[in-house]
């Protein structure tokens, strides 16, 4: 059973930091490129950041290039999301996902349960 499990989320005033982990289970984990994305209430689930199997290559949403950093561990089955310069608008829930590594929500196979970050002024 594939099990995806977010963590490190909280509360942040604006320009603040938070690091994201996510721990990966019931898979090989080198063998999927792994994302990050984010949903705002009444909002479509968002890209943020997108990483290739061995880390070599990242990808990262226009709103969160230059502030957010993807990183990932296999010998720990973990992927990371830095969270740097925190900005109102990046309050959402933030879901990891194991898949291609695209910016598209139908290229992951596997999803978290997700970790909410919230920015308060």
């Amino acid at each position: 059973q594939v099990q995806l499990v977010e963590s490190g989320g909280g509360l942040v005033q604006a320009g603040g930091s938070l690091r994201l982990s996510c721990a990966a289970s019931g898979l090989t984990f080198s063998s999927y490129a792994m994302g990050w994305f984010r949903q705002a209430p009444g909002k479509e689930r968002e890209f943020v950041a997108g990483i290739s199997r061995y880390g070599a290559t990242t990808s990262y949403g226009d709103a969160m290039r230059g502030r957010f950093t993807i990183s990932r561990d296999n010998a720990k089955n973990s992927v990371y999301l830095q969270l740097n310069a925190l900005k109102l608008e990046d309050t959402a829930v933030y879901y990891c996902a194991a898949g291609r590594g695209t910016g598209r929500v139908r290229d992951y196979d596997y999803w978290g349960q997700g970790t909410q970050v919230t920015v308060s002024s």
